[in-house]
């Protein structure tokens, strides 16, 4: 579990053990205002295409608000924390855990945001421009060249989606990275969408069309499914992004096959 046993919180765990638990009377009760996931986007804000596979990667099990003590999973964070930690001097007074500080070596990188980046408009945009030319293309059905336009971008999304499905789902049944199980982005990257990589290209060609049809409605289904789950108690996992990237192509590709024949 890389949240809660890594190299800062064995190093928090073993000063707790030597100090009679100080730290964790002081702060396993103390919320943080933040969660995992928060602080996860926030360290990968430089990088997006890392920062998208965290967000589609970890499930809902990041989200919960985290305490101060589950905090200092980050070193960062844990050394801001134990400088308020007061332990028994000899006289039973308080006293200061951190006594001085001395900086052995500073990084010359700049230091990360304090918050995520506000990212969720160019998912959307990406996604509506996706799925927008899926419909678009759809509409230009005539066009042996948008017929195969139509055929690549359905096999591609597809193939991407699909695959990404396979390792959510792996992620949950198969290991033991608690942190992606009970991943609700499986209503928008489906397993199942490994079909239209066959049947994309194939109902651009005129065959297969209501089999390819009916694959893209039901993934769009779910994908819709997926955004309603929000509204519902215990479903509503932070993956708004994932939702306006993945739904408007969902809906894209099953408007532009059902206006094929």
């Amino acid at each position: 579990d890389y949240y809660r046993d890594n190299c800062s919180t064995r190093v928090r765990d073993a000063i707790d053990r030597v100090i009679g638990n100080a730290i964790a009377r002081q702060t396993v009760d103390r919320p943080a205002g933040t969660t995992y996931r928060f602080h996860t986007q926030r360290l990968n804000a430089n990088d997006p295409p890392i920062f998208t596979g965290l967000l589609l990667g970890l499930g809902e099990g990041v989200d919960r608000p985290i305490s101060v003590w589950e905090e200092m999973f980050l070193p960062l964070a844990m050394r801001e924390r134990l400088r308020r930690v007061a332990v028994a001097g000899p006289d039973g007074t308080p006293v200061p855990l951190v006594k001085s500080e001395r900086t052995l070596f500073e990084s010359t990188a700049p230091p990360p945001p304090p918050a995520p980046p506000r990212w969720l408009h160019w998912y959307l945009l990406l996604g509506v421009a996706l799925g927008g030319a899926a419909a678009g293309l759809g509409a230009a059905r005539s066009s042996r060249g948008a017929r195969a336009g139509l055929a690549v971008l359905i096999a591609g999304w597809g193939l991407v989606v699909g695959l990404g499905g396979v390792v959510l789902a792996g992620l949950w049944g198969f290991t033991d990275h608690a942190m992606a199980y009970r991943n609700e982005n499986l209503f928008q990257v489906n397993p199942l969408a490994l079909a239209l990589v066959v049947l994309g290209p194939l109902a651009a060609a005129g065959r297969a069309v209501p089999l390819a049809r009916g694959v893209a409605m039901a993934l769009a289904g779910m994908s819709a499914l997926g955004l309603a789950a929000q509204a519902l108690p215990g479903l509503d996992q932070v993956n708004g992004a994932i939702i306006a990237l993945a739904l408007p192509v969902h809906v894209g590709i099953a408007v532009a096959l059902r206006r094929l024949s």
